[in-house]
């Protein structure tokens, strides 16, 4: 197979595949873990808060606000710093936003300037490395990780080193911007079905728990 076929193999079927399994895996997850909450507790619904739902989203989204935040300084930086980068990079990426428009999503918006990207690309593999070494010397953390947890960081590191990598000419760059391609869909592929997708569970949590402190044991949860 060329590189070429290989290419346009990655960037159209596989690419295709790889955001249905992510959206569909999404949509199930939430699905299945509604059930579940309902079916452990069928009250759990009935004072769901929307007003504390949304405060305790708001206030746990700014950093140094919640408690825990304040408590853990450096790990508070890092998480938001890394969370950015990982969403803003990959979203607002010039190259990755012509190549939605002009194939996959075919709309076009806003770019971030590609040294502001460069940047953020170097910030979330500097955090995957704060995060592994947290996970190896921290107690707390180290208790509950084993390797499947440094898998997921390798995982989530590798689209952006390889597409740093491919911006800055290192090496094959046709095989440097395929591994890129295939390593960014495989980690959206896994998102449903590893701890990657707090994104959906997250939220979640945070409602039900903001509602529980604030609706009916009318205390803060932050």
């Amino acid at each position: 197979m060329s590189m070429h076929t290989l290419y346009n193999l990655v960037t159209g079927p596989l690419a295709w595949a790889a955001f249905a399994i992510f959206i569909g895996g999404m949509l199930a997850k939430f699905i299945y873990l509604t059930y579940l909450a309902k079916k452990k507790d069928p009250t759990v619904f009935a004072y769901l808060s929307t007003k504390h739902v949304i405060r305790s989203w708001f206030m746990w989204s700014v950093p140094f606000v919640a408690k825990n935040w304040r408590l853990r300084p450096l790990f508070t930086v890092v998480t938001f710093a890394f969370h950015i980068s990982l969403l803003a990079a990959p979203i607002f990426l010039m190259a990755h936003v012509m190549m939605w428009s002009e194939g996959v999503l075919g709309i076009s918006f806003w770019t971030l300037p590609d040294q502001v990207a460069d940047w953020m690309t170097v910030i979330v593999i500097v955090c995957c490395v704060y995060f592994a070494v947290r996970r190896m010397i921290v107690p707390e953390a180290k208790y509950v990780t084993d390797i499947k947890d440094f898998l997921m960081l390798i995982l989530v590191a590798l689209p952006f080193i390889t597409g740093f990598l491919a911006y800055h000419q290192i090496g094959d760059y046709k095989v440097m911007i395929i591994l890129h391609i295939v390593s960014g869909e495989v980690w959206l592929a896994m998102i449903p079905f590893t701890w990657l997708g707090h994104m959906i569970l997250g939220p979640m949590v945070r409602g039900y728990m903001g509602s529980e402190f604030g609706a009916v044991r009318h205390v803060k949860d932050w």
